[in-house]
């Protein structure tokens, strides 16, 4: 299915600290088995099952792991791709983007900045007419809609 952020689950790409650190049995705990498969083992949800696909309510996304403010309800578009899509998250440091050739294809993955857990990939050039032509594909399950 994948594997933890990175080789120190407590750090980031760049060596770093995360800001939220915990071990992965904290993280089992915290999380229910399908936010865990996703957030912390880079799983994907089957599409149009989410919870926030179809959703238009207005508020902020947040990391579920760890209620990191990431998304706008104002920057989510209906792609009809079968998840939650956003053009561009609340603020570029509240993501990393990390390579990921899992699939036979190169992508980009989007990981949660403060806690390092998977939320999805992002997608450029699909011709939505958005502002930034950029897709954030985002898994419903790793996301919390705040009002």
């Amino acid at each position: 299915m994948g594997s933890p952020p990175s080789k120190s689950p407590g750090t980031r790409p760049d060596g770093q600290p995360f800001a939220v650190v915990r071990s992965e049995d904290e993280w089992r705990e915290a999380l229910a088995p399908d936010e865990y498969a996703v957030l912390r083992l880079s799983g994907t949800e089957a599409p149009f099952t989410g919870e926030y696909t179809d959703t238009t309510t207005e508020g902020v996304y947040a990391c579920r792991a760890c209620d990191a403010e990431l998304f706008r309800s104002t920057t989510k578009f209906d792609s009809h791709c079968g998840w939650p899509s956003f053009y561009a998250p609340l603020a570029q440091d509240r993501v990393l983007y990390l390579e990921d050739a899992s699939m036979g294809s190169i992508r980009t993955e989007v990981r949660c900045a403060a806690c390092g857990s998977h939320l999805g990939h992002v997608f450029e050039g699909e011709g939505y007419g958005t502002p930034t032509d950029l897709r954030y594909c985002i898994n419903s399950v790793a996301l919390r809609l705040e009002h």
